[in-house]
C-alpha cells in the first residue's frame, strides 16, 4: 500500500477503504507519510468529501493513535458535553451540575479556548485554588462519588488529529465537515462516555456560519457517534449574539452560578434546560422533554444542583464560598460604559466582534501559550430585541487597563439598532 495510490483514489473521488484510512493516518502519526503527502491527502478530502463511512473510519483510525479513558469503573451511563465554541458559552457550568444532581455520571474532559471562544477550563481556573489536571484514578473516583468531574484533556488523546489539525491550519483545509467531524469526535470518543451531547453552534460568533453546514457536520458527528456505539444528541444554537450577559471567566463563572440559584438570564438557562433535558432521556432517566425539564427545574429550584456545583469545586481544590461570595474572584481594576448611540431597538449584536473584543482585553488568548487574566470581559446590558434610548448603558467593560478606546468602538459597531423589534430563535435544530 502507498500513500499516493490512496491520494490519486481520493482525489479521483473514490471511495476509500477502512485499512486505506487507517495507513494513512497511521503512517502520518509515525513519521512514515510525509507532510506534503497527508496535505494533499487532506485537500483531496477537502474537495472530494467523504461518506459518512469513510468518515467512521478515518475516527475510529485517529481515536486509535491515542490514549483511550477507560470508564468502566464509574457506576452507571456517562455522559460528556461538547460545544463546537461560541462567545459567553458557559454551558457546562451549569448542565454538568444539574445532571450530576439527579444521577448522571458527568464525566468531561475539556480544552483550553482561543481566540474569541472561550474555554471550560479558563472559566473554572478562574476560581481560587481550582485544579485542572486529577490523575485518572481520582477522576473516576470522584465521578463515582459526586457524579461529575471536568478536567484538562489528556497530552496523549487522539495523537494524529493534534498532528493533522496543526497542517490543516496552514493548508487551507480546516473548513472540511468530514475532517472537522473527525477531530471533535476522535477527541469525544477516546474521552470514554457512554452518552455525547454536541452543541453546534451557528451563526457570526461560530465556526459554522449558516444552518445548512451546520446541519451536516451535526448530522455527520451523531452518524459517527452511533456507528461507534454511541448515544448521541447534537443540538444546533444561534450564535448571532452572545449567549447570556457576561463575556470572560470570572464573570461567566458568576453568571453560571446566579443560574443554578435560578436568577440567569432567560436565554442561557433555556439552553441549559434543554441540554440537561436531554441527557437525561439519552442517560435513560426521563422518557420525555416535558419529564426531563420537570425534573431539570426542580433540581435548581430545590439548590441540589447549586449544592453539586459546590461538591464539584470542592473536590478539584476550589473554594465552594465563591458561590456565596464574588469578591473572592480576581476584580478588574476599572470598568467603562458603552452607550447607545442612538434610539431604536437591538436588532443584533455581532458576537465575534464582542468576542474579539473581550479577548482584546486579555480574556482570550491567540495561541495555546498565551496566559489570560481572569479578570477582565464584557457584561451586556442589552440583547437583541430591547428597546434602548441614545444614551442607554449597552455593555460594560471590565478592564486591567485605563485606556479601551478599540475595545468601545468595537462593542458600539457590535451593537446594531434599528427601527423596528426583532427576534431571536435559540434552539434551530435537534438531531438525534
Amino acid at each position: 500500500m502507498r500513500a499516493v495510490d490512496i491520494i490519486i483514489k481520493k482525489r479521483n473521488g473514490e471511495i476509500l477503504s477502512k485499512d486505506e484510512i487507517a495507513f494513512m493516518v497511521n503512517g502520518y502519526t509515525k513519521g512514515e507519510v510525509e507532510d506534503y503527502q497527508m496535505s494533499a491527502f487532506a485537500m483531496a478530502v477537502y474537495f472530494r468529501g467523504m461518506t459518512d463511512l469513510e468518515t467512521t473510519y478515518l475516527t475510529e483510525a485517529m481515536l486509535k493513535t491515542g490514549d483511550e479513558l477507560d470508564l468502566s469503573a464509574i457506576k452507571g451511563v456517562k455522559v460528556d458535553k461538547h460545544s463546537t465554541g461560541g462567545v459567553g458559552d458557559k454551558t457546562t457550568l451549569v448542565v454538568g451540575p444539574i445532571v450530576a444532581s439527579l444521577g448522571v455520571k458527568f464525566a468531561k474532559m475539556s480544552g483550553r479556548g482561543l481566540g474569541h471562544t472561550g474555554g471550560t477550563l479558563d472559566k473554572l481556573e478562574s476560581i481560587p485554588g481550582f485544579k485542572i489536571q486529577i490523575a485518572n484514578e481520582d477522576f473516576i473516583k470522584q465521578v463515582n462519588e459526586i457524579n461529575m468531574a471536568v478536567v484538562g484533556q489528556s497530552a496523549n488523546l487522539a495523537l494524529a488529529d493534534k498532528k493533522l489539525y496543526s497542517l490543516r491550519d496552514v493548508t487551507g483545509t480546516v473548513d472540511s465537515i468530514p475532517l472537522i467531524a473527525s477531530s471533535i469526535m476522535s477527541k469525544k470518543l477516546a474521552s470514554g462516555a457512554d452518552v455525547i451531547s454536541l452543541d453546534v453552534k451557528v451563526g457570526s460568533g461560530a465556526f459554522m456560519k449558516d444552518i445548512e453546514s451546520a446541519t451536516k457536520l451535526a448530522e455527520l458527528m451523531v452518524q459517527i457517534g452511533k456507528n461507534c456505539g454511541r448515544s448521541m444528541t447534537a443540538i444546533l444554537t444561534n450564535m448571532d449574539e452572545p449567549l447570556g450577559y457576561a463575556v470572560g471567566n470570572s464573570l461567566e463563572v458568576i453568571e453560571a452560578i446566579n443560574t443554578l440559584k435560578g436568577n440567569g438570564p432567560k436565554d442561557f438557562t433555556d439552553l441549559c434546560n434543554i441540554f440537561s433535558a436531554h441527557l437525561l432521556i439519552d442517560a435513560k432517566l426521563a422518557k420525555t422533554e416535558e419529564e426531563a425539564l420537570e425534573m431539570v427545574n426542580e433540581a435548581v429550584r430545590s439548590g441540589k444542583a447549586l449544592e453539586t456545583f459546590k461538591k464539584f469545586v470542592k473536590a478539584q481544590g476550589g473554594n465552594p464560598n465563591v458561590v456565596d461570595d464574588y469578591s473572592l474572584f480576581e476584580q478588574a481594576k476599572y470598568q467603562f460604559e458603552v452607550k447607545a448611540l442612538r434610539d431604536g431597538y437591538v436588532s443584533k449584536i455581532d458576537a465575534l466582534t464582542v468576542g474579539n473584543a473581550s479577548c482584546l482585553l486579555g480574556a482570550g488568548r491567540e495561541k495555546l501559550s498565551d496566559s489570560v487574566d481572569h479578570a477582565v470581559g464584557i457584561v451586556l446590558s442589552k440583547k437583541v430585541g430591547d428597546k434602548v434610548s441614545k444614551g442607554d448603558v449597552l455593555a460594560t467593560i471590565y478592564a486591567n487597563k485605563n485606556d479601551v478606546k478599540t475595545e468601545t468602538e468595537m462593542l458600539n459597531k457590535a451593537f446594531i439598532i434599528e427601527n423596528e423589534s426583532k427576534e431571536m430563535k435559540l434552539i434551530l435544530k435537534i438531531v438525534k
